[in-house]
């Protein structure tokens, strides 16, 4: 057996001259919680969670007759998405997070596209 595998999930505290870095279990780094055991799970359910609270910022936008569908998915894409997939390339995705992340992206999409109760009316 090697060292590597001997020593593996044990912790080590870092020194430098003046200073010693405490050991932890998590930490939320630039909106992105590290975890010492990875939780891509964890971090899924946070970034749809910030997702969430971004799509409520901008719903009256999206809600609005004003924009036209194409601006509201451009707004979808560059302000909701890019806050629920920061950080996505460290994550090893379970299918189980794939279709959490797939699901919040049709429930924004659905709500981008439904038809306003006014042209339901007018169109029925």
């Amino acid at each position: 057996m090697h060292d590597r595998d001997q020593n593996a999930g044990q912790n080590y505290n870092v020194k430098t001259r003046n200073n010693s870095l405490e050991n932890v279990k998590q930490l939320k780094y630039l909106e992105a919680t590290l975890t010492n055991q990875n939780s891509v799970p964890a971090e899924v359910k946070s970034r749809v969670k910030s997702g969430n609270a971004c799509y409520h910022s901008v719903q009256n936008l999206l809600s609005s007759s004003l924009l036209f569908q194409n601006t509201k998915v451009n707004i979808y894409r560059t302000i909701i998405l890019s806050v629920v997939l920061y950080g996505r390339e460290t994550w090893p995705l379970t299918l189980r997070e794939e279709h959490r992340l797939k699901v919040f992206e049709n429930g924004v999409l659905r709500k981008i596209f439904r038809p306003k109760k006014d042209e339901v009316e007018l169109g029925g």
